[in-house]
C-alpha cells in the first residue's frame, strides 16, 4: 500500500482502514508499518521524521493532554475519525524518540455467528451470575469476542450492563437494556474502584476490560458472588494456564480459599487465537472452550488443575472443545489447511494424529 506525501496522520489512518489493516506502527527513522491478517507490512510512505511524528501525536491527542503529551511516556487514549473508525492509540517513547501504535476499532460490532464462533457461546451470556473469561495473546480477537457477547446481551435482554475499560473501545447503543460505559482515569479512578462503585449502580452484567492485578481479581470475584455476571479478559493461552494465573496472584496461604471461591464463580473460559488462511486471505478464530462442570469444580478445589486438559479433550462433555479439535474442525470446513493448523497448534503431534484418523470430534460446535 502506498501513501501520498507529505505525511498526514488522518489520511494515513483512513487509507490503513480502507486496506483492511488492524494496527498501525509509527516510529522515527522508518516508514510506517501496518498489521494485516496478523502480518506486519512496511508501507511505501517516506521515512518519518521526529517533527512529523510529534505533529501527528499533537493532532490526535485528547485536548486534556495535548499541551503536555510530548513530555509524557506510555499514554493510551481513543481517537475517532467520523465515518471511518475509532482508534485505540498508544503513545510511547523508544530510545528517547516518540512512537505510536494504533489499533483500529470498527463502529460495527460483529455478531457471534459472523465471527464463526461456537454456538455454545450463546448460552454463556444467559448465566445469571458468575465469571466468563475470554483469554488469549495480544491480537487474538479477545476484545471483539467480548464485544459480541456484550452486544448479544444488549440486543436480547432487559439488563443494565456496566463496562469498565481503559480506554473505552467499542461504543454500545442502549437497545433492549441499558449500557453504561466508564473509562478508567476519566470516569473512575481505577478498575477496582470502577467495580466497587458499579455494585451500587444496579448492574446485572459487568464487563471489566482486563484483569491486571490481584485487587481487580478480588473485586471481580466479589461482584460475581453477589449475583452479577462478570465478563473479562486475561492474557493467558488456555484454561489451565488461566486458572493457575488467577490462583498465583494471591499469597500461598490464601490460595486454597481462592480456589474454592473460583470454583463457585467461574462459569466458562474461552481461549482463542486467530489462524491465517493463505488461500482465503483472512484469519479464523480457533477456540478452546472450558465449561465449569461439577468435576472441574472439584479439580479446581483440590488443585488437580492439569487433569482439566483430559476433560476438555473429551468432546462429548458439555460442549467443551480443545484447541486442537477447533483447529481440526476449521480444517475440515476448508477454512485453513492442515499445515496452517499444525503451525498454529500448541501440540502439533496430537493434531497430526487427529489428521491421520484418530480424530473423533463432531461438527455440531459450529452448526
Amino acid at each position: 500500500m502506498s501513501y501520498e506525501e507529505p505525511f498526514d496522520i488522518i489520511t494515513f489512518l483512513k487509507k490503513a482502514v480502507e486496506s483492511g489493516a488492524s494496527d498501525e506502527h509509527l516510529k522515527v527513522g522508518y516508514s510506517p508499518f501496518v498489521r494485516k491478517n496478523g502480518f506486519v507490512l512496511k508501507t511505501k510512505q517516506p521515512v518519518l521524521t521526529k517533527e512529523e511524528l510529534d505533529s501527528a501525536i499533537v493532532e490526535i491527542a485528547p485536548i486534556s493532554i495535548r499541551e503536555q503529551i510530548l513530555t509524557l511516556t506510555d499514554v493510551d487514549f481513543m481517537y475517532e475519525i467520523k465515518g471511518c473508525s475509532r482508534f485505540r492509540v498508544n503513545y510511547n517513547r523508544q530510545l528517547g524518540m516518540p512512537g505510536l501504535v494504533v489499533r483500529n476499532i470498527p463502529y460495527q460490532i460483529p455478531k457471534l455467528k459472523e465471527l464463526s464462533l461456537p454456538d455454545v457461546l450463546y448460552s454463556f451470556v444467559e448465566y445469571p451470575n458468575g465469571i466468563i473469561l475470554v483469554t488469549g495473546p495480544t491480537g487474538s480477537g479477545k476484545s471483539t469476542t467480548i464485544a459480541s457477547l456484550v452486544d448479544q446481551i444488549n440486543n436480547n435482554s432487559s439488563k443494565h450492563i456496566i463496562t469498565i475499560e481503559d480506554p473505552i473501545e467499542y461504543i454500545y447503543d442502549c437497545k433492549n437494556g441499558i449500557v453504561s460505559q466508564r473509562q478508567v482515569g476519566v470516569d473512575t479512578r481505577s478498575f477496582t474502584d470502577g467495580i466497587k462503585y458499579a455494585l451500587r449502580q444496579d448492574p446485572d452484567v459487568i464487563f471489566i476490560g482486563e484483569i491486571r492485578d490481584k485487587d481487580t481479581m478480588e473485586a471481580a470475584l466479589k461482584a460475581s458472588e453477589t449475583g452479577h455476571l462478570v465478563l473479562t479478559t486475561l492474557h493467558t493461552n488456555d484454561a489451565v494456564q488461566t486458572i493457575n494465573r488467577i490462583v498465583n496472584m494471591f499469597d500461598e496461604s490464601n490460595r486454597h480459599l481462592i480456589r474454592k471461591q473460583l470454583s463457585e464463580t467461574l462459569r466458562a473460559t474461552i481461549a482463542q487465537k486467530l489462524v491465517y488462511s493463505k488461500q482465503n486471505d483472512k484469519r479464523y478464530p480457533a477456540c478452546e472452550i472450558m465449561v465449569v462442570t461439577p468435576t472441574i469444580k472439584d479439580y479446581i478445589v483440590k488443585d488437580n488443575i492439569e487433569e482439566i486438559y483430559e476433560l476438555i479433550n473429551d468432546n462429548t462433555i458439555d460442549n467443551m472443545i480443545s484447541m486442537n479439535t477447533s483447529l481440526a474442525l476449521l480444517t475440515e470446513r476448508g477454512c485453513i489447511t492442515e499445515e496452517e493448523a499444525i503451525q498454529a497448534s500448541n501440540d502439533a503431534q496430537e493434531l497430526e494424529k487427529m489428521f491421520r484418523g484418530i480424530y473423533q470430534g463432531t461438527k455440531t460446535y459450529y452448526e
